[in-house]
């Protein structure tokens, strides 16, 4: 299941889960202003980051950039527990599933989280254009099919 933590005044945050919606992908979110987050949540993160805390730390942010704070004296425990108590200094969305991560908004990176049937549909897709044609001729065909099995399974109920 793919998790993307937001905050509700993130524009990036309202792009990314248009996006899930537009393309009907299932997604379970969690604002971190209203619920904090937990060590395990962060490690689980970190896991998948190139560059560990580097990677969710937004040097933009008014905590960073006002904080008399050594982040790199910290120890990781030590700075997970104050990402905890100061949610603003990651950038947002964090997305994840398995092991597929995407920190903030991109339009084209995004895509990793189509579906493995859809993915399979746009490399096997004939169709004789550009690599957008064969998208946007696939994603039709996903979406349709999608469609057909919601009613059939709304039906058999």
């Amino acid at each position: 299941m793919i998790t993307m933590y937001i905050t509700s005044g993130c524009s990036s945050c309202r792009k990314a889960k248009k996006w899930f919606e537009k393309y009907h992908i299932k997604f379970k979110e969690k604002n971190i202003f209203a619920m904090r987050l937990t060590r395990e949540e962060i490690f689980e993160i970190l896991k998948h980051t190139e560059n560990g805390f580097e990677d969710i730390i937004s040097d933009r942010s008014k905590i960073v950039k006002e904080s008399t704070v050594d982040f790199d004296a910290m120890s990781i425990n030590e700075l997970a527990d104050y990402i905890i108590d100061h949610p603003t200094m990651l950038r947002r969305p964090i997305i994840i599933e398995g092991k597929k991560l995407l920190v903030g908004y991109n339009e084209d990176e995004i895509r990793m989280f189509f579906p493995k049937e859809l993915r399979k549909m746009i490399m096997e897709s004939n169709v004789d254009q550009t690599d957008e044609m064969r998208f946007v001729y696939a994603l039709d065909q996903y979406l349709e099919q999608n469609k057909k099995s919601k009613k059939l399974h709304l039906q058999g109920n």
